[in-house]
């Protein structure tokens, strides 16, 4: 199955501090406090996209920052930093979801019932990047946990398949299917999110 590219809006990747997280590693408490400084807002804001809530997602950050400091030194300096990061940061989340008992979707439900072909690229993209942040992110709630997670691993963090499974604990050839299903129902809830607000224009 053909991996999908990122819709328009993601975030391009960014240089990492590699001597700063190499300070921090070797237990410099300031060079700590720039890492948190660094990647926190981005972390906030993956958790924001599939929590519940902005103080869940604040709780969240703090809580991933804490597990990342005792676990630091596991970090291997040869892969990139932020994709161990987003990783801690999505095995966490998908935790949090789970204890909420949000986790909605079996890795076999209505496997069968997936359309096979992809929405229009352009039209998701088009849909995202004409609403809100918010818009989206209400439309993300929408959508049951784990097809909301593989979204938000996949598009807004950059993870790639082996990385989602991992997380998610599935089997990486389902992954394209959860992504599948799930760019159809994110578009589908930003259409009808577009079609109530033209309605009440109309009204």
């Amino acid at each position: 199955m053909v991996e999908a590219t990122r819709p328009t809006g993601a975030p391009a990747a960014v240089a990492e501090p590699t001597e700063i997280i190499a300070r921090a590693r070797r237990g410099d408490s300031e060079a700590w406090g720039e890492v948190y400084r660094h990647y926190a807002p981005a972390i906030f804001r993956f958790c924001r996209r599939v929590l519940p809530t902005s103080e869940d997602a604040e709780d969240a950050t703090m809580e991933i920052f804490l597990k990342l400091r005792d676990k630091l030194r596991q970090y291997e300096p040869d892969r990139p930093f932020s994709a161990w990061l987003y990783r801690v940061a999505a095995n966490h989340c998908w935790d949090q979801l789970r204890r909420r008992k949000l986790r909605q979707d079996l890795e076999t439900d209505d496997v069968d019932e997936v359309p096979l072909e992809h929405p229009e690229p352009g039209q998701l993209e088009q849909l995202i990047t004409e609403r809100s942040g918010e818009d989206v992110r209400r439309a993300l709630r929408t959508l049951p946990a784990r097809a909301r997670m593989a979204l938000v691993m996949r598009y807004y963090s950059d993870m790639n398949y082996d990385e989602i499974a991992d997380a998610l604990g599935v089997q990486r050839t389902f992954v394209g299917v959860v992504l599948l299903r799930a760019r159809h129902q994110l578009r589908d809830a930003m259409l009808a999110a577009q079609q109530t607000l033209e309605s009440r224009g109309n009204a």
